[in-house]
């Protein structure tokens, strides 16, 4: 792994799936780590697996962003270095159905929590002079599905908002990326396909390397990034997709 030793790594929903990957992945890097998620029960018992800080969040809360930040910054003796972008969720809304109210909630989460917690971590990393802001995106920013609205806009907004942190920090020593995951074998997915098996079959079949990645992969390129040796890479969105984004359908 890259090492992550000095360093203070918050991560939002990282109870389970990809974020809990990366809350393992840093700690085995040598990060001291916080993260957040609305899931009590499975954060508290990871937290204690892997004897990090955890406290309860709703990220879409300017105020629950506020007491996570502060909460992690008390228990581990130092301001965030790194924060990692990944509380989200899917989207499977009708675009002439939908809510404003189910809109509003979904980039809530989506799109303008990432801006939220960026904003809690950002004044301490500029008054050091370095930090490393890593959003999860995901291939839907670029290429997309039917039946999945608007969660490709929602992905698509955070590639901008990484775009314009990079040009508005990168100067003052903080870096910002994004990661963009294709298909990747989660908790969530596998609940998905596990009374679908043909629905399974046909997903993995147009695969370019027959598989789904593992969270551990996506982790691993998110530490990358956190890590001094992405020291020039900046505004940049990594695809991990098993060479998925480049087929032609």
């Amino acid at each position: 792994m890259f090492d992550l030793v000095g360093e203070v790594v918050l991560v939002t929903g990282g109870a389970q799936g990809i974020g809990a990957a990366i809350v393992e992945a840093a700690v085995g890097a040598g990060a001291l780590v916080s993260f957040c998620d609305l899931d009590q029960e499975r954060g508290e018992a990871l937290a204690a697996e892997l004897g990090v800080h955890f406290l309860e969040a709703d990220v879409t809360s300017e105020e629950s962003v506020a007491k996570w930040v502060g909460s992690a910054r008390e228990a581990l003796g130092a301001e965030a270095t790194g924060l990692v972008n990944n509380a989200g969720k899917n989207s499977y809304a009708d675009a002439a159905t939908m809510t404003v109210a189910q809109w509003d909630e979904f980039f809530s989460l989506d799109l303008r929590s990432a801006w939220l917690c960026a904003r809690a971590v950002l004044p301490p990393m500029l008054a050091a002079g370095r930090g490393s802001i890593v959003s999860i995106s995901s291939i839907h920013a670029s290429l997309t599905i039917p039946g999945m609205f608007p969660y490709a806009a929602a992905k698509a907004g955070l590639l901008g908002l990484t775009r314009s942190l990079a040009l508005d920090v990168g100067a003052r020593g903080v870096r910002a990326n994004s990661v963009s995951p294709g298909l990747v074998w989660t908790p969530l997915n596998e609940r998905h396909f596990e009374s679908r098996p043909e629905d399974l079959a046909a997903t993995l079949a147009a695969q370019p390397m027959g598989r789904a990645a593992l969270p551990a992969e996506i982790a691993a390129v998110v530490c990358f990034l956190l890590s001094r040796n992405a020291s020039f890479v900046n505004g940049a969105d990594w695809a991990v997709d098993g060479g998925y984004s480049g087929r032609l359908a």
